[in-house]
């Protein structure tokens, strides 16, 4: 095999896992339907989900959500994480896509189904305390740790990180989709992104489903052996990510210089090869 037919071969495989194996129609889709759009290209949002990078930082996204109990009640309910890994991983790829490269009657179609569904998702947590999905608070603890994960992953393994205003930027951009889906005043900058992020950590806590769904991600990912070592490189990447104080929360290595010298290089070589594969699947 030659290497345009390996680097083909490579993304339409990567594209199938993440995207689903009607990934080309749905494609078809966001791309091609005529209409008005929230982003173009040369906005930071599109830039940002667009990269490569989005693959290391959906795994630190993950592992901060689930720090929140009530926010892991959720997911550990209903989500069928376990049963279902690779559909909900397409679920959240297809409307990440819908709302930051569709149309905006695509995107919106997008979202009220999503807010549908969060109508639907409630129960209690490990605490007893009830929850709901749709609760604008829990909505907003999920957004902004997932804006975070996936700025802090550009940020660290594009080719061109952002700009200072252009991070601000992204912050904003990526509010647009949220407040739709029922968040309060999302954040507008990287400084309130911080200051919205900081002002959860006391209702943080590590929950037997939190550490279970942690080994999940980690450690017995559902692939087969051959690809579990490129999955761990991506991993190593998002652990690297995350703050020092919610890598010892999940009980993964904390030390800087682990991440600056083993995980973040593992992340960085991994994000370019992904990057490599997926440059190939429209040729």
């Amino acid at each position: 095999m030659n290497l345009d037919r390996l680097q083909r071969a490579a993304g339409t495989a990567l594209r199938s896992r993440v995207a689903g194996e009607d990934a080309p129609e749905r494609a078809r889709v966001i791309w091609e339907s005529e209409g008005e759009r929230w982003f173009t290209p040369e906005d930071p949002v599109w830039r940002v989900h667009a990269d490569a990078a989005m693959f290391p930082g959906g795994v630190t996204a993950l592992l901060l959500q689930m720090l929140h109990p009530m926010a892991m009640a959720g997911v550990a309910g209903h989500s069928g994480y376990r049963g279902d890994p690779w559909g909900r991983l397409q679920r959240t790829s297809h409307y990440l896509a819908s709302t930051t490269f569709g149309t905006t009657e695509h995107a919106l179609e997008t979202i009220a189904g999503v807010r549908a569904i969060h109508e639907r998702v409630r129960g209690k947590d490990p605490f007893g305390r009830p929850y709901r999905a749709s609760d604008p608070h829990l909505l907003m603890w999920v957004h902004v740790a997932e804006i975070d994960s996936f700025l802090r992953a550009y940020q660290a393994f594009a080719a061109q990180p952002l700009t200072p205003d252009e991070a601000d930027r992204y912050v904003e951009q990526a509010g647009v989709a949220a407040g739709h889906l029922g968040v309060l005043d999302p954040p507008r900058s990287v400084a309130e992104l911080d200051l919205t992020l900081a002002s959860y950590r006391d209702e943080l806590e590590v929950t037997a489903a939190a550490t279970d769904a942690a080994r999940f991600l980690l450690a017995e990912p559902p692939l087969p052996l051959a690809a579990r070592p490129g999955y761990w490189s991506i991993a190593a990447g998002g652990v690297a990510l995350l703050e020092p104080w919610a890598r010892q929360m999940l009980g993964l290595p904390a030390s800087p210089r682990l991440g600056r010298a083993v995980l973040r290089p593992l992340g960085g070589a991994s994000t370019a090869a992904v990057r490599w594969a997926m440059a190939g699947v429209d040729r």
